[in-house]
């Protein structure tokens, strides 16, 4: 709930700064909040809101690949400014350290084998995010992966 005012009051900020860029990316952001919202038919938690970000940037990548493809640099660069600005309400990304760090402390404290990847990587992402941090869903997966094949 505090990402979402949080997205409000910077959109009046950005509204009176006369900063369109900022304003159309943030008025983009709050739609995508609302329709969550309304399909879930209850305030959003900051986790939720979180997903809704990541979502958004998925989408955006997606955008950016396709623009260049199609030879149209301008629009993927309006596409990754974007990804910027969405990037600054997320947590920090998380170093290969830290990461190496906590699928060790999380599977070491499990019963995990090799057949159990499903369960360990929903026990390491509940991990990463108790520790406010965020990570690459890839990395992650290469590392519970390389520990489990142990």
């Amino acid at each position: 709930m505090e990402l979402v005012k949080q997205i409000d009051h910077d959109m009046v900020a950005a509204m009176k700064a006369r900063d369109t860029e900022r304003t159309s990316t943030l008025r983009l952001v709050k739609a995508a909040l609302k329709n969550k919202e309304i399909d879930k038919r209850a305030p959003l938690t900051d986790a939720e809101a979180l997903q809704v970000f990541s979502t958004m940037i998925n989408q955006r990548k997606d955008s950016i690949e396709q623009f260049q493809k199609g030879n149209r640099p301008e629009l993927a660069a309006r596409e990754a400014r974007e990804i910027v600005i969405i990037e600054s309400y997320l947590p920090k990304p998380a170093g290969e350290e830290e990461l190496k760090k906590l699928v060790e402390e999380t599977l070491a404290g499990g019963n995990f084998g090799p057949r159990d990847m499903g369960p360990a990587m929903k026990a390491v992402q509940a991990h990463v995010q108790q520790a406010g941090l965020r990570a690459d869903g890839r990395q992650l997966s290469e590392l519970v992966k390389a520990r489990l094949g142990q």
